[in-house]
């Protein structure tokens, strides 16, 4: 497949020829003089009209970045050449004079703003819209790199080069329209992109349709090499059983073919970009959307390296090198709330998340590849021009209307799902369901989540919401542990996973997940009694600690602990079919996290039951980290656990977290301007540490004057300051120890100032009435 595409299309891919002109000013390129090098990558960058009258019939570049290689040692990047009203590209190695300004390129801001290269006029996100959508965005070389004997090498572009990728004629193209609903999904379509074929060059183009059709050429002729092994001459019964066995294996060669060209598609878009670290291609996918990218990298299919058909054909031979050779697999494609494929099933299962990724609408991406290549072998699953979308069970407002009917519609879904899967699930083994949603918050007074007071009937488990638990309400997490309990599950553990690379394009220096969570469950038996919540919680302080003792013996990690002893916490409010407070109302998902975090912590530590829930979160990661980074995938984690978020946690001014990690502020970094009466989130952690910056710069009596401020929200901060001098002590932080000792053994001071104060104000105030 490979040498008959290049056959067809390899005049569209050149070699570059480093001639004499090149190497002048470029001793890196002198001994390569005469040398033909295959070219790894065309990088290029979008552009536009410029919009200074001056230069308004110029095409100018919108260009992130001028750099082309960080690499120590192997510095490279583009060096724009303006004379007059026109200009051209050259590469320089190298480390850069100016490398602020090469490393933006002509980027002036976050999202859609530029600068013109010739006058130096803001390009606005409008103006590039307007451009966009009147088809009047095109794009211009910046660079070529190509393979040399000893690694990467940049050139300049070549006007022959870009040429050649002008010239390619696509014979086909998938011209099916995007949803235009589902405005996060693809940035591109703000700028003119509303097919998907929109998304690809037309060299791409050609490339894909080449291979995508040779996939239909290649199984026949598997069918005939087949036939031939045989011998099969015979006629009748026989032949026709060899033909079927012929057919079924060249098909059966035609999907993983078919699935190495829906591969290719995800590293031959003009969404793909030049990784300047790494210096390969980045895949068009580097999270679950399609972001729009300014400039872009063009991959030679028929090099070897990143972003050729044969390297990535063969990751799909690794799979079926490690593949169960003798097993027998059945897939079927079904609606999980009505399929009944089988009984007494093992099920280890991934859902969709609430409202997180539009997987079906991305879909089809993937599916006008795969449509074209495996029609004629599965055309009940081809039928459609586009993915099936209506019965996603996700919450897309779009589809369903509004906001509370999407809601309605997946709580409703996932519940039915569920129950079909804990009516159909084998008895012998527990039913495993990973969970990854990034924790957030809302404000919605009396609402106990993104469902709360809608719904209704079979959800009348929210309508008993405690007033005291009102407010802001952390989602996601406790709405998917009630849908799994009201499936008729028993939940026995909650595992946290490190599922997740730290080096994909979307954990790179972003606030992303780290871990899944792994529900183990069970059928909870029909028989289930009622409990009050008075014996939940006893059974709760019985075998909770036993629980504890053995994840620590299992040498369990700090900042896990809390996540994992969820599970024995769930195991005991899940066995009961209710558990009743004392109006007799359910005591919510919601308020049971609350009590198992609450008798977690006192068996962790009995004063750290008196803490806020953002307060127990920082304990746990400061005797982790301190006040080091860490990964905020970690930090997700472990506020699940806690009923919090990382978002509330910045949010009360404890924390930072950018860039893909998450910190704890020093005393020092605290805020001087800081008044306890106006801050919506006064955590017992901000105040001992307000205490501390205080006492450090401004002695006792000013701390004391803050501490009167505090009134009863001092009350423990004298506990938790001797909880974290403990774990300071242990863990032989000795700066941050003095400073928790030095609050504690000045206390009884500042109390007493404290107290003179107050009484004076008390005096003060009678003699002014």
């Amino acid at each position: 497949m490979r040498d008959e595409a290049e056959r067809r299309i390899g005049q569209l891919y050149p070699k570059v020829t480093i001639t004499a002109e090149l190497a002048a000013d470029r001793p890196d390129l002198q001994p390569l003089v005469g040398q033909q090098l295959t070219v790894i990558a065309w990088l290029w960058a979008r552009t536009v009209k410029s919009p200074n009258p001056a230069f308004a019939h110029v095409d100018v570049p919108l260009a992130s970045t001028f750099m082309l290689s960080t690499k120590p040692g192997k510095e490279a990047y583009v060096e724009p050449v303006i004379a007059g009203d026109t200009y051209r590209f050259t590469v320089k190695v190298g480390k850069p004079r100016d490398p602020e300004r090469v490393k933006r390129g002509t980027k002036l801001a976050r999202g859609a703003n530029f600068e013109c290269l010739l006058s130096g006029m803001p390009i606005t996100g409008d103006y590039i819209k307007a451009e966009g959508c009147a088809g009047r965005m095109g794009a211009r070389l910046l660079a070529i790199v190509a393979e040399g004997p000893r690694g990467r090498v940049y050139l300049p572009p070549m006007p022959e080069h870009e040429e050649i990728a002008r010239q390619a004629q696509p014979a086909w193209k998938p011209d099916l329209p995007m949803n235009r609903e589902t405005r996060d999904l693809v940035s591109g379509r703000g700028y003119g992109f509303f097919t998907w074929a929109d998304l690809f060059t037309p060299r791409q183009l050609v490339a894909l349709t080449t291979f995508a059709d040779l996939v239909g050429e290649a199984m026949e002729r598997v069918k005939a090499d087949y036939l031939q092994a045989l011998g099969a001459r015979a006629s009748g019964a026989h032949s026709q059983q060899n033909d079927a066995d012929a057919q079924a294996y060249a098909e059966a060669v035609g999907v993983y073919l078919a699935l190495g060209v829906d591969r290719l598609s995800d590293r031959s878009s003009s969404i793909c970009s030049w990784d300047t670290g790494f210096v390969k291609i980045r895949n068009t996918f580097g999270r679950q959307a399609i972001p729009m990218m300014w400039d872009y990298a063009e991959a030679n299919v028929f090099s070897d390296s990143t972003g050729n058909f044969s390297a990535l054909l063969e990751w799909v031979v690794e799979f079926l090198h490690v593949a169960p050779a003798k097993a027998l697999g059945q897939a079927f494609q079904a609606d999980a709330a009505n399929q009944t494929i089988s009984t007494n099933k093992i099920i280890s299962t991934d859902p969709p998340y609430f409202d997180n990724i539009g997987y079906a609408d991305l879909s089809d991406f993937f599916y006008v590849w795969l449509r074209r290549t495996l029609r004629s072998v599965y055309p009940d699953l081809f039928a459609t021009v586009a993915v099936p979308k209506a019965e996603e069970l996700v919450a897309t407002p779009y589809r369903h209307g509004s906001k509370a009917a999407a809601e309605r519609f997946f709580m409703d879904g996932m519940t039915t799902a569920l129950q079909r899967l804990a009516a159909q699930a084998h008895p012998a083994f527990p039913v495993t369901i990973y969970y990854a949603f990034k924790q957030r918050e809302t404000a919605e007074p009396g609402v106990p989540g993104e469902l709360g007071a809608r719904a209704s009937g079979a959800h009348q488990e929210h309508a008993g919401e405690t007033p005291a638990l009102s407010g802001v309400v952390s989602t996601g997490w406790e709405t998917f542990l009630s849908a799994v309990i009201r499936a008729g599950f028993a939940i026995s553990g909650t595992w946290p996973m490190r599922t997740e690379l730290s080096n994909r394009m979307l954990g790179k220096d972003t606030n992303a997940l780290a871990s899944s969570i792994v529900l183990v469950c069970r059928q909870r038996p029909a028989d289930a009694p009622v409990a009050t919540r008075r014996a939940f919680v006893q059974a709760l302080k019985a075998e909770l600690p036993r629980a504890l003792r053995e994840l620590q013996a299992g040498n369990i990690a700090p900042v896990d602990l809390a996540q994992a002893a969820i599970g024995p916490g769930m195991a005991v409010y899940s066995r009961y079919a209710q558990v009743l407070d004392a109006q007799g109302q359910p005591v919510t998902v919601r308020e049971a996290l609350a009590l198992i975090n609450q008798v977690l912590d006192e068996t962790l530590a009995e004063q750290e039951g008196d803490f806020d829930a953002d307060t127990r979160w920082a304990l746990a990661w400061f005797e982790q980290y301190g006040f080091s980074e860490g990964e905020f995938g970690v930090a997700e984690t472990l506020s699940k656990a806690k009923n919090t978020s990382v978002d509330g946690l910045v949010a009360a001014g404890i924390l930072e977290a950018k860039r893909g990690k998450v910190r704890l502020f020093r005393p020092a970094e605290l805020p001087a301007d800081w008044d306890p009466a106006r801050d919506a989130r006064c955590t017992h952690w901000e105040v001992v540490h307000q205490l501390i910056r205080v006492l450090e710069t401004g002695g006792e009596v000013a701390t004391a004057a803050l501490l009167t401020r505090l009134g009863s929200r001092a009350e423990v901060a004298r506990e938790l300051a001797y909880r974290l001098y403990s774990i300071c002590e242990r863990k032989k932080w000795a700066d941050e120890a003095l400073s928790y000792n030095a609050l504690v053994q000045s206390w009884g001071e500042v109390v007493r100032l404290a107290g003179e104060r107050a009484e004076g104000m008390s005096v003060q105030q009678g003699m002014e009435l």
